[in-house]
């Protein structure tokens, strides 16, 4: 078998033969091909030097037909560390395993900057398709930098920032956050509650604004005041919501009840209440988002929406096979609706 230096003197360049022949690696000779701002001027300047002396032209159309007939697809999820993308993952890969497909999975614990690197890093495995729920403050244009605009793609749950161009057909599952967040603070209003906050996520998200309004409506249809203090942003996770619980008793009305973004942020903010001597479902009412398989087992159990996390990860899934399919369809928006799951932690005001 021919090695690299001792191959046909005609045969076809590859990105390969321009890393070698630069000193970097090859995800990096991708990157600079892609015009992605990951790279430093430096290095770029030494890669397209190296590029031009080999004589290499970038085949896009044979890139897009390689992806189109690759055996993977790319899932990219802001914190995996929350359960509900467990499970949507786990749906995800049900739906795409019994397709023929493996799953690549990537996590971006909520940055935008690391999904960019998490987004190049992908690419270079070739996927058909990408499910991407966008980390906080992710933007359309950096996205597509990282992967082009004709790789199939599939948003969940977030919107990114900025425009997309109109032939980026990328399709959208999104979760009935604003309605659904109405709902939830409409219950507690019922039990009684008047002070009630809205508690993590950062508004930079979508899908934490969408879920404030629905929250902000619901208190103003009650015609009840909100407090500045009763608004305390997060990164959606369970470590910082304990950290932020004391923020929420600062100001001089305090709140008696709170609607969380997420099942994370609720389960976090319950053992913050308790490390300041406070049960929740008794001293406290506290709701979440989401229906993870814990929220129905914590102490107490957990008043949620329920959005059915495996059945959305094989739902997008769905969505990606059928662009696949059909790669020239005209792009669709799907609303999963989310149902009120009412137990012990939403208790009256006593």
């Amino acid at each position: 078998m021919a090695t690299e230096s001792s191959a046909p003197v005609h045969r076809k360049t590859t990105l390969s033969d321009i890393a070698a022949g630069c000193g970097v690696s090859r995800a990096t000779v991708s990157l600079v091909l892609r015009g992605s701002p990951l790279v430093n001027k430096h290095t770029r300047a030494r890669v397209e030097e190296e590029l031009r002396r080999q004589g290499y032209v970038y085949n896009r159309a044979a890139a897009n037909l390689r992806r189109r007939t690759s055996s993977s697809i790319a899932l990219v999820v802001n914190e995996l560390a929350n359960p509900f993308f467990a499970e949507f993952a786990a749906g995800v890969d049900e739906t795409l395993g019994a397709a023929g497909f493996v799953t690549l999975l990537g996590s971006t614990g909520e940055s935008a900057t690391r999904e960019q690197a998490v987004l190049g890093s992908l690419i270079e495995h070739g996927p058909g398709g990408i499910i991407l729920s966008p980390a906080e403050g992710s933007e359309a244009r950096n996205v597509l930098t990282a992967i082009g605009a004709h790789l199939p793609v599939v948003l969940f749950n977030r919107e990114l920032g900025g425009r997309l161009p109109q032939y980026a057909h990328w399709d959208r599952l999104m979760l009935d956050n604003k309605p659904g967040a109405r709902m939830v603070t409409e219950h507690l209003i019922s039990r009684g509650h008047r002070r009630i906050a809205f508690f993590g996520g950062h508004d930079d998200a979508s899908s934490t604004r969408e879920r404030h309004a629905g929250y902000v409506e619901a208190m103003q249809a009650a015609g009840l005041k909100i407090e500045p203090h009763w608004r305390v942003q997060t990164t959606p996770t369970r470590i910082d919501a304990v950290r932020a619980t004391p923020a929420l008793f600062e100001g001089g009305s305090k709140p008696t009840a709170a609607v969380c973004y997420n099942d994370a942020v609720a389960l976090g903010l319950i053992l913050g209440l308790h490390q300041r001597g406070l049960q929740a479902g008794r001293d406290f009412a506290v709701t979440g988002f989401d229906d993870i398989a814990e929220a129905s087992m914590s102490v107490p159990p957990l008043t949620t929406l329920s959005t059915a996390p495996r059945a959305r990860g094989r739902q997008a899934a769905e969505l990606l096979l059928a662009r696949l399919r059909d790669p020239q369809a005209p792009a669709s928006t799907i609303i999963a609706p989310v149902e009120l799951v009412v137990r012990e932690s939403s208790c009256p005001l006593s």
